[in-house]
Order: C-alpha cells, then sequence, then structure tokens
C-alpha cells in the first residue's frame, strides 16, 4: 500500500504540529504548512526526514498560496489523501483582552471567518481534483466545543467555528458521491498551545472541574482523533463533529 499523503495547515505550532506528529509516527507523508513561524515545521523535517516532511509556507486566505501549495505537493509527493484545516489566525485565548459585545467589531468577525471558512474553501477548492483520485479521501476541520458551552464568551473565534461546521456539512453532502469524507473535531481548550498560554490557571481549572474526566484536554488527545478519522476504518463518518473535550458537553 501506497504511503499516504496529510496537508496539515498551521502545522508549524501547537496542535497543529501534534497532528503532523502523529500522522508521520503512523507512516503518513506530511506537508506541514505554516504562515508566519517555519521552524516547528523544519524542526518536523529535521526529526522524520526530508523525504516524509514537505514545510511550505502559505497564508490559507490566499487562494494562489494555497494553489502554489497544492502544486508543491504534487511535485513531491504526486498525491493528496488527507486534508486538515487546522490553521488559526490572530487569535488568542485571552480572558482578559477578549472584547465584549459591546466593543467587539465586525472586522474582529470577519478575520476569524476568513480564517476558519475562506481558508477551508481554499484549501479544499484546490485539491479537491487530487482528493477524488484517491481511495478513502478525507477533510477533515479543527472545530471546539465552545459553540455548545462557551465557558468563556470568544464571540468571534466562536462564530467562525460554527459556520465551519456549517461549511463541513454542506461539504459531506456534496462530496460523498466521490467518497469523500467531511468532519470536524472539537476539542476544548487544550493545555497548552500557543493560542491557549495566556489562558489563567483559573480558567483551565475552571473547565477541569467541569468534565468528566476531571482532566484538561490535550493536543495529543485532539490530534489521535484526527488521525483515527484519516484512517481507512472511519470510511462510514461523514458530516459529523466529534468532540474531544474529556467529557464537558455531551452529544
Amino acid at each position: 500500500m501506497e504511503k499516504r499523503v496529510a496537508i496539515v495547515t498551521g502545522a508549524s505550532r501547537g496542535l497543529g504540529r501534534e497532528i503532523a506528529r502523529q500522522f508521520l509516527e503512523k507512516g503518513y507523508y506530511v506537508v506541514a504548512n505554516y504562515y508566519q513561524t517555519p521552524s516547528g515545521a523544519q524542526s518536523l523535517a529535521a526529526e522524520f526526514g526530508v523525504d516524509n516532511v514537505l514545510p511550505v509556507q502559505a497564508d490559507v486566505r490566499d487562494k494562489a498560496a494555497m494553489t502554489r501549495l497544492h502544486e508543491a505537493v504534487l511535485q513531491k509527493f504526486g498525491r493528496v489523501d488527507v486534508l486538515v484545516h487546522n490553521a488559526l489566525i490572530n487569535f488568542r485565548f485571552d480572558p482578559t483582552k477578549q472584547l465584549d459585545l459591546e466593543n467587539i467589531g465586525w472586522e474582529n468577525y470577519l478575520a476569524q471567518m476568513e480564517g476558519s471558512v475562506k481558508g477551508a474553501l481554499n484549501l479544499l477548492q484546490t485539491n479537491l481534483a487530487s482528493l477524488k483520485k484517491q481511495n478513502h479521501p478525507r477533510f477533515i476541520a479543527i472545530g471546539t466545543n465552545l459553540f455548545q458551552s462557551p465557558v468563556v464568551p470568544y464571540h468571534e473565534y466562536t462564530t467562525g467555528k460554527g459556520a465551519l461546521l456549517a461549511f463541513v456539512r454542506n461539504a459531506a453532502a456534496e462530496l460523498g458521491k466521490y467518497g469523500i469524507t467531511c468532519n470536524m473535531v472539537s476539542g476544548g481548550l487544550l493545555k497548552t498551545t500557543d493560542a491557549s498560554a495566556v489562558t489563567t490557571p483559573e480558567v483551565f481549572d475552571l473547565i477541569a472541574a467541569t468534565t468528566s474526566l476531571k482532566r484538561v484536554t490535550t493536543p495529543a488527545d485532539l490530534a489521535a482523533a484526527v488521525c483515527f478519522l484519516a484512517e481507512p476504518a472511519a470510511q462510514g463518518i461523514s458530516g459529523q463533529n466529534i468532540v474531544v473535550d474529556s467529557g464537558q458537553t455531551f452529544n
């Protein structure tokens, strides 16, 4: 069986890097996309070998850049099997600096909508023709449990992820005829990523106390679910939002 190829956006830091790492450990080729921070993607290539990792700079909001990414993938690996839309644009989970409804602007919402939905659209459109050629092709988006339980009202972030879930389900309905499954994996607040590094200990403690497992979810927990959905064993799962939050929310 040929090695499968996974493109992971935002793969240089935090959750994205953990997802890329777990794919590599499972024997995938990985395209480690990054926007402004090459070091994490490059360190994956140094650890797992340049034959297995392709670091690529591209802004997911720029369709021309994502087209160039796709061309680089085909030149190196010749195929695309799995897309993971993880990139998070200019957002940190800082409850002390989060704008409330009285002060937040529409531009804040647009920034997250562009990263979440426009980024997903660009990633999927530029790779769709290649996905259709493969067995068990996958599109997986990273969501959040905040649109079920907004422990902290991160208005623009949560709204963007809610729209992304709608995008995923529409894509699942349309692309199923090609065998492409489309799903979302939604975490609770993860301990710890760059985005959650500014989260106060009190918030982490509050979340841990409200979970069934009495623990905060880790990037490794969520990455494992992403990798499972990429496998042939998950071929019957599509249009779903899989929540990995240590039992904080129930579906």
